[in-house]
């Protein structure tokens, strides 16, 4: 699994956003501040990819839906998560 997520946040700059998630069992925007096997840079890049305007939900503009998630989030938990994010690495 370690690999996996190494792998994919690294390939993160270079492939489609939806990749970073595609066989992981992050189901929330705050599963991926909790994932040790990542960088904090590495959650940095996939929060930002989660929140981006590419993941809109059609007629729900303050949702984000990234393929392998089991439901929409909003964007305020994805704000919220790299707040934490920000304040468990220092950022």
């Amino acid at each position: 699994m370690h690999d996996m997520l190494q792998r994919a946040a690294s390939n993160a700059r270079t492939m489609d956003p939806a990749i970073l998630l595609q066989g992981m069992q992050l189901q929330r925007p705050i599963d991926v501040v909790k994932a040790t096997a990542l960088s904090a840079d590495d959650k940095r890049t996939i929060l930002a990819a989660w929140a981006s305007d590419f993941y809109a939900t059609d007629s729900k503009p303050a949702f984000r839906h990234i393929p392998g998630t089991p439901e929409p989030v909003s964007i305020d938990e994805i704000q919220s998560a790299l707040r934490e994010l920000d304040r468990r690495y220092g950022f």
